[in-house]
């Protein structure tokens, strides 16, 4: 089975990126519609949609049923399906769990980390899966680290953060998503790499932006993070609506 090559998907992203999460039919189906670039299948998921506190319950398993809905929904947008905790600690993993989500409907898969993961970005490449890389916060080590913290602050993990970016457009990554890093050391990968930069909480001077559903409608009200706009109030329209038809059920049964 022929999946898109890594330079047939830069060719469908033009600056400035839009990109955005969406873990459903409707959702993803609303968003190519709209015109979105890209369409991260995240595992953001484990805490949006199903209620943990971090990423780190998320399966491949639960990846895979989440890439075939929003698959079904998708005509023209980028698919990029996260490699979810676990799933590629060795390469020969990455390899396979790369295909299942492939499989799945992903035009490419994501994975966290720099220098570390480059021979999987490798392996994945020569196995003809594209990647998109991820460095910055890495959500699936939030445990390990102790809590969300802002990168780049230190110029030894700032320059490591771009050797990093470099190595990983050699192994043949087609993106970068630069998570919560310092805007400067975000200014610097972009300006270092030939490929996109897709920011979130990363500055305003990347390639593009990436955001989750339902901080940009306003469908998860419990908590919006600090780099977020949001631009619709969803949560308060379903409460209503929700609300509207409690009201009417309870006067139709009441005439009875």
């Amino acid at each position: 089975m022929a999946y898109p090559s890594p330079s047939s998907l830069r060719a469908r992203l033009h600056s400035p990126v839009s990109a955005i999460t969406a873990y459903d039919y409707p959702s993803a189906r609303l968003c190519d519609e709209a015109g979105i670039q890209m369409i991260l299948v995240g595992d953001s998921l484990g805490m949006v949609v199903a209620g943990h506190p971090d990423t780190t319950s998320v399966t491949l398993d639960h990846m895979v049923y989440h890439t075939e809905m929003v698959r079904r929904g998708v005509k023209r947008a980028v698919i990029v399906a996260d490699l979810p905790i676990h799933s590629y600690e060795t390469t020969e993993a990455a390899v396979a769990s790369g295909h299942r989500l492939m499989e799945a409907g992903g035009d490419a898969v994501k994975l966290e980390g720099g220098l570390g993961q480059i021979k999987k970005v490798e392996a994945l490449t020569e196995a003809g899966i594209a990647v998109c890389g991820h460095i910055g916060m890495l959500p699936q080590r939030v445990l390990e680290e102790g809590g969300y913290r802002k990168k780049g602050k230190l110029k030894e993990e700032a320059e490591r953060l771009v050797m990093a970016a470099k190595s990983l457009e050699e192994a043949g990554a087609f993106a970068l998503v630069l998570e919560s890093m310092v805007a400067e050391v975000a200014t610097r990968i972009t300006e270092a790499t030939g490929i996109p930069t897709i920011g979130i909480g990363a500055g305003e001077d990347c390639d593009g932006q990436i955001r989750v559903l339902h901080d940009v409608i306003g469908g998860y009200p419990w908590f919006v993070p600090p780099f977020a706009k949001v631009y619709g109030n969803t949560a308060e329209v379903t409460r209503e609506a929700v609300s509207a038809y409690v009201e009417d059920v309870q006067r139709q049964n009441s005439a009875h």
